[in-house]
């Protein structure tokens, strides 16, 4: 059975094709000031220390904001606060582009990142309830997909491209006719929808409480690396950040409108889609970052060379998740392909985790991160639509954020785990005598293992919890029936 739609769209494809735009230059972001921050440093005189918070000021509130978000969305209808974020972020980016001191760059990171989530928040709930028709929802989904994957492999090719041959104030000076024409086609282009309002009131405690524990749990990971996984801040914050959300959660059972109606946990389709994809994007960190460095530091590429090695990851991703994915997964259902996809991104990790010191691009690098864009083509696609179409329309705004939340947290925690085994193998191989690139290739190695054992932690859980329902996962007629996302009663 179709899953209702609560918005009408003369142009469904082209509501799709607005929202993917907004997505990829929201993941562009969070990708493309890597490449920079060498430039960047010269440029404003910052020290290493404070270098990290030109990316962590966009990653704290990003984090923290998703759900109440995707909840802002529900209530007051997705189309006005996804154009408000993309004006938030477009406005803020200008001011990150004229920066001229470190102060004033980091405070425009971190309005950046409100209005990057405010945005993204709504983006896949709005993707999901744009069609009714499984088939294309299934390619909606997939164009998602591909905007989030495509945008995180494009990032490094454009931060170097737009570094090098202009400055780096034209990585954020880009998203401003972006955003200003989503903005002023949008208004005009997107269905709009009316959302529950403010009638019965909204969880204004739920939302502090729930803000204020994922920004300080982000903080907490991703300053965990600079301060140590043993440190006091460490040590106090993060049981901090836990108590702040577990209040959230015996909040949302007490309140008469929560912001995340706890009936939401019941579906076994999207807690499980969820827990899939934060260790999914957990190992999927392992390739964009030390991938990256690995292409610099051991092969001496230079960012523009690093950003195009990338190039051929995108295109199996944007082939597989815009066409391939979309049949297979109509034809033999999400499950099948999300275990398919991760078995392959375990696989492709393993690989990487042979990469020579005096390794060869086409033999070490570009054979496993094609298998990965395959992996990640099948798997993203399909988790997103276990998890989206478990709930009703009037909770995609939700369910939306929800998603969006467990993918950054699953980074940040990826990327600060990946980094510790990382900096403790290194230090391990640099007392045994090893040279520095000796060093950095084992260590890379280690990396590399454990986004494999992450993404096959992945594949376990989602051949426990994700079973076939006695509906099938595919009609007779090859299409996804409405039995595919069973909810535990």
């Amino acid at each position: 059975m179709p899953l209702p739609v609560t918005r009408a769209s003369a142009s469904p494809w082209l509501t799709v094709v607005l929202l993917c735009i907004g997505q990829m230059m929201i993941v562009l972001d969070q990708n493309i000031v890597n490449v920079a921050l060498p430039a960047v440093q010269r440029d404003l005189g910052l020290s290493s220390e404070n270098l990290v918070w030109v990316v962590n000021a966009y990653v704290i509130p990003f984090g923290g904001l998703l759900l109440l978000a995707g909840r802002l969305g529900d209530l007051f209808g997705a189309k006005p606060v996804f154009l408000t974020g993309i004006a938030l972020f477009s406005a803020s980016s200008m001011l990150c582009g004229v920066a001229t001191g470190e102060t004033f760059l980091i405070a425009s990171r971190f309005l950046q990142g409100m209005g990057g989530a405010v945005a993204s928040a709504c983006i896949l709930g709005m993707v999901a309830t744009t069609f009714s028709d499984r088939r294309e929802q299934a390619q909606a989904i997939a164009a998602y997909s591909f905007a989030s994957a495509g945008g995180g492999a494009v990032g490094p090719l454009m931060g170097g491209v737009l570094t090098d041959l202009l400055s780096w104030h034209w990585i954020f000076f880009i998203n401003a006719p972006i955003g200003a024409a989503l903005v002023l086609v949008g208004m005009r282009a997107l269905p709009g929808d009316r959302g529950e309002g403010m009638g019965k009131g909204t969880d204004f405690l739920g939302s502090l409480l729930v803000t204020s524990g994922m920004m300080l749990l982000v903080y907490t990971i991703v300053d965990a690396e600079r301060v140590g996984w043993g440190a006091a801040q460490t040590l106090l914050l993060g049981p901090a950040s836990m108590v702040l959300l577990m209040g959230f959660f015996v909040r949302q059972a007490m309140a008469t409108s929560p912001l995340l109606p706890l009936s939401l946990l019941r579906s076994r389709s999207l807690v499980a889609a969820n827990i899939v994809q934060f260790l999914m994007i957990a190992g999927m960190f392992g390739l964009l970052f030390f991938g990256t460095l690995y292409l610099q530091r051991v092969l001496r590429y230079g960012s523009l060379q690093a950003g195009l090695g990338f190039v051929p990851i995108a295109v199996v991703i944007a082939a597989v998740s815009l066409g391939l994915s979309t049949r297979l997964i109509t034809r033999h259902g999400h499950r099948a392909m999300l275990l398919l996809g991760l078995a392959l991104i375990v696989g492709a990790f393993v690989m990487l985790s042979f990469a020579r010191l005096d390794g060869v691009y086409l033999v070490d690098f570009l054979p496993a991160g094609l298998v990965l864009g395959l992996g990640f083509g099948l798997a993203a696609p399909a988790v997103m639509g276990l998890g989206t179409t478990a709930v009703a329309p009037t909770e995609a705004g939700i369910a939306s954020g929800l998603f969006n939340t467990t993918q950054q947290i699953g980074g940040a925690t990826g990327l600060a785990v990946l980094s510790a085994f990382v900096s403790a193998r290194t230090r391990s191989l640099d007392a045994a005598g090893k040279t520095e690139a000796e060093s950095l290739v084992g260590a890379y190695h280690v990396a590399f293992l454990a986004a494999a054992a992450f993404t096959l932690t992945a594949l376990i859980i989602g051949m426990s919890l994700l079973k076939a329902t006695p509906s099938a996962d595919v009609d007779r007629h090859g299409m996804a029936s409405a039995g595919q996302d069973a909810s535990v009663s």
